[in-house]
């Protein structure tokens, strides 16, 4: 009797484990991966990783030449995939600044998509120190800008909120989700990345109480060290899920592993399988040890895979 009960044990065990794979397939197919034109550069040919069509954010890092963004974007967009830059309100001085990048990376590149964010600055440059006040320019719907996306935190942003709460960041959503409805751009919630499941679930479903109903795009940390990924979340503030990390790093064996994201991914995954109308639409992947360990990474948990290996196959 022990035998067989042995066996159905080990029957549940690897049919649970083939649906978390499934499940976890489905969730990352689609994925978008963020990069700097510096790391860019690195890729000969993004098609040798990527799947076809795959959105490639662009960050713009303080004392980045926008000369070297459009060029980035100009390349990586000229390869198949859909381009993203980043436009951070504090690093731009005034409506004239913005109207150039946008002019520039739509005549150059034919950019027509923007992650439009505050920016890692204290202190603004000049008149712009939030995304809403770029959305409210209104540059980008007259530059005919089919995509915007704005940041989501869902484990809060002391930034916003000093005070510990969310009333600034909640009050900021709303505000964004009422433009959603009045812009001819699809709009969605990219977010800063997590450790923990439980807390973005908590978080995606509070927004849709509270009526917002942004795509959220959840942002994940690709494979890194642990050191490196404990340092990135402490430089970013990311909140309670930076425990996941500091327990891993009490155990002395695992401190020279690299801290991969299956856990956090398949938890989500699982999540959205048993409940489809969860707000969780895409996944945004922070290449934080970088871009080529976070596409073998995707390819190896079942994504679609990179044009050119396809295409040879």
């Amino acid at each position: 009797m022990a035998t067989i009960l042995n066996l159905f044990g080990r029957k549940g065990k690897t049919e649970a484990r083939r649906s978390a794979s499934s499940a976890l397939a489905r969730f990352i197919d689609g994925f978008s991966i963020e990069v700097m034109p510096r790391t860019a550069a690195e890729i000969a040919d993004f098609r040798a990783i990527l799947p076809e069509g795959t959105r490639v954010y662009i960050a713009q890092i303080e004392g980045t030449p926008i000369e070297d963004m459009v060029a980035a974007a100009k390349r990586i967009a000229g390869q198949g995939f859909a381009v993203m830059p980043h436009f951070p309100a504090r690093m731009i001085a005034d409506e004239n600044m913005l109207a150039d990048w946008i002019a520039r990376y739509r005549g150059e590149a034919g950019i027509d998509q923007a992650l439009l964010l505050a920016g890692g600055l204290d202190q603004p440059r000049g008149k712009f120190h939030c995304s809403m006040q770029l959305l409210e320019s209104g540059l980008f719907d007259r530059a005919g800008f089919k995509r915007l996306h704005v940041a989501g935190h869902p484990e809060g942003n002391k930034d916003i909120d000093p005070g510990g709460s969310d009333a600034n960041v909640m009050e900021a959503l709303r505000w964004k989700q009422a433009f959603s409805e009045r812009t001819d751009a699809e709009m969605a919630l990219a977010t800063q990345f997590c450790f923990e499941a439980k807390p973005v679930i908590a978080w995606v479903e509070r927004l849709r109480r509270e009526g917002i109903a942004l795509p959220v795009h959840i942002g994940i940390a690709g494979p890194a060290k642990l050191q490196t990924m404990i340092r990135f979340a402490m430089t970013c503030g990311i909140g309670p899920s930076l425990r996941v990390l500091q327990r891993r790093a009490r155990d002395v064996a695992k401190l020279v592993l690299p801290f991969t994201p299956e856990e956090i991914l398949t938890d989500l995954a699982l999540h959205k399988a048993q409940n489809p109308g969860f707000g969780i639409a895409q996944v945004h992947f922070f290449p934080l040890g970088g871009i080529l360990k976070t596409a073998e990474f995707t390819n190896a948990f079942g994504a679609a895979r990179p044009v050119s290996r396809a295409a040879s196959a």
